[in-house]
């Protein structure tokens, strides 16, 4: 694999992974456009892997909260303690409850579509295009529809559910995981800063279970793997990923998702175009 090629899928990766425009459409297309052939689990494994050291490097504060948190869940006195003695505890434990239910979905849903074959069966330009156009259209319209701006301090089980559930849909190539959750968010009435926030942080959990299906296959290939191109790919998409994550917040601080759904739906068209 040139070293091109591997800039190219780590800068695709990083830029797509986190913005609400599907990554895994990015790098469905990607070969198929540029002729090039599949790049292998472990170049998979360390793009995400870079975008997840990219996520929690951006949110570390909630991060470590968040690992205190699940250890006063455990048991562990002193990570309650220190929590309680910030008035961090209850808005902590909440969250980690939240991030564990809104997980459930897409890992139960991810393994059948794993065993059933559907993961591959539905990597196709026309659910693409059908998808980036559909989902585009209904962040355009739950964006604009948010009845109310609330706080994740609001967030209820039942919602975390329902954006887990949202999640889900995720598995279907060109939906956009943070596409689809933002989405839900903004229509259960959380601000853009707020729905933003809870999709990248769910997007811990979530590429940590993925990851780790990806690296259980990587197992055999031992040290003829290529681990050289493999870091490459970590660190850039880490990179990238961190600029693309601090450039969104900064944007739906002030702004809409418009320039986002714009682009969802010219993508779209240009598939269709290009499939005819």
């Amino acid at each position: 694999m040139s070293f091109w090629h591997l800039v190219l899928l780590a800068l695709v990766q990083g830029i797509t992974e986190f913005l609400p425009i599907s990554s895994s459409a990015h790098l469905v297309l990607l070969p198929r456009l540029l002729h090039w052939p599949d790049q292998g689990v472990l170049i998979d494994v360390a793009a995400h892997l870079g975008t997840l050291l990219a996520v929690i490097g951006y949110f570390r504060r909630d991060v470590g909260r968040m690992i205190l948190a699940a250890a006063g869940l455990i048991g562990i006195r002193a990570a309650r303690e220190r929590l309680a003695g910030a008035g961090e505890w209850e808005e902590s434990r909440h969250l980690v409850l939240a991030l564990l239910i809104a997980t459930l979905p897409v890992v139960i849903l991810g393994y059948l579509f794993m065993k059933t074959g559907l993961v591959d069966a539905l990597r196709r330009v026309d659910v693409i295009a059908a998808t980036s156009i559909g989902f585009g259209v209904l962040l355009w319209a739950a964006d604009r529809r948010a009845p109310v701006a609330r706080g994740l301090e609001r967030l209820s089980m039942r919602q975390a559910l329902m954006i887990g559930l949202a999640q889900a849909l995720a598995l279907v190539p060109g939906t956009s995981r943070s596409g689809i959750t933002m989405t839900a968010a903004r229509a259960l009435g959380f601000s853009r800063p707020d729905a933003a926030r809870f999709s990248m942080l769910l997007a811990i959990p979530t590429i940590l279970a993925a990851g780790t299906l990806g690296a259980l296959t990587l197992l055999a290939e031992g040290p003829d793997a290529p681990w050289g191109d493999a870091l490459l790919v970590l660190g850039l998409s880490a990179l990238v990923a961190y600029g693309a994550i601090a450039g969104l917040m900064r944007w739906l601080a002030r702004h809409d998702f418009g320039p986002f759904v714009l682009y969802r739906l010219v993508l779209g068209l240009v598939l269709w175009v290009w499939m005819t």
